[in-house]
């Protein structure tokens, strides 16, 4: 009887919204307003579900804006989800083009301040510090604050720092879309080391033959929607047809898809949100209605902060016009 694989990562729902941008003055109007709700909400993921099990490589796929970066900030810890369940069992390391890197300090600084901020000792860094240093392929410039690095060389520094902590589950967000392509190969042959000992990796690419290369399984995340999720050669062939549909569009056309889905996201809602966890047959009600609640509690706490804010701003005000009226 073959083992069952443990689930790494479990997504219930997941949303993220922020406030569209409006004047300062027009922000302060509405707080003082009661009836007033707060900016607009953009939508930027309108309830993710998931599940991703050990070993799984999972290409994720869509474009510029649809929420990819955002579920990989959750997955990673970085942003919090507005409502939902995230689930992660293990330690998730994100990697992205610049990895956080402090640019005051030089490669070698960065690498042990990373891998202290890791749980390294200083020890274990001595013993690793050549091996991360001839991996980044930055030569003399690894003693160079980072500062004057380029795109490229900072991506390949991050690279190098974060593949040699062993990570549980690897986050890959664009990292490998700079640089050179001798590094990009070795990059990719040390994430198939990864593969084969088991770990699991989310990766984003806008290189649709690396996600095929590499993964094993895909999401395509479309305007903040789960549009898809399955085998890569399956997902990655719809996804490909879908872009050559978009290209076959004029500019107006291709320009009036887009502000129609943005829209979309803007008119999503809470109660829209309910609605559809209700009527998912995948849960029993114990889950619909913790879920619901969870999404109703999310959004009466965004109306207290508001409001809270408000009293706090008033208050300000009424003592600043009482201090002038007295002295």
């Amino acid at each position: 009887m073959s083992k069952e694989k443990k689930i790494k990562v479990s997504a219930k729902y997941i949303t993220k919204t922020f406030d569209l941008g409006k004047s300062k003055s027009e922000k302060i109007r509405a707080i003082l307003n009661p009836m007033s709700k707060g900016p607009k909400k953009f939508w930027a993921l309108k309830g993710i579900n998931f599940k991703v099990y050990e070993g799984d490589v999972v290409g994720i796929v869509g474009v510029n804006g649809s929420g990819k970066s955002t579920l990989l900030n959750i997955l990673s810890g970085l942003l919090l989800p507005a409502s939902g369940e995230l689930t992660i069992n293990g330690e998730a390391t994100m990697l992205t083009v610049g990895a956080g890197l402090r640019a005051q300090l030089t490669g070698r600084e960065n690498i042990r301040l990373k891998s202290l901020m890791m749980g390294k000792t200083n020890k274990e860094i001595d013993d690793q510090m050549d091996e991360v240093i001839e991996f980044s392929d930055l030569g003399e410039f690894i003693d160079q604050p980072v500062k004057d690095y380029s795109s490229g060389m900072k991506s390949k520094l991050g690279f190098s720092i974060a593949v040699h902590q062993d990570p549980d589950i690897l986050i890959i967000d664009e990292a490998l879309s700079v640089g050179d392509q001798t590094f990009a190969q070795k990059a990719l042959g040390k994430m198939n080391e990864f593969k084969n000992k088991g770990k699991t990796i989310f990766f984003v690419s806008h290189s649709l033959s690396q996600v095929r290369d590499f993964t094993d399984k895909a999401m395509w995340i479309q305007y903040g929607e789960l549009k898809a999720f399955g085998s890569t050669s399956e997902i990655a062939e719809e996804y490909q047809n879908w872009n050559k549909w978009f290209n076959s569009l004029n500019k107006s056309e291709k320009t009036m898809y887009q502000e129609q889905q943005k829209q979309k996201q803007i008119l999503f809602s809470e109660e829209q949100l309910i609605k559809e966890v209700k009527s998912d047959e995948n849960l029993d009600d114990s889950e619909k209605q913790h879920l619901s609640k969870h999404i109703a509690v999310g959004d009466t706490m965004a109306l207290s902060m508001w409001a809270l804010f408000a009293i706090s701003l008033l208050g300000t005000v009424f003592f600043i016009y009482q201090y002038a009226m007295w002295g």
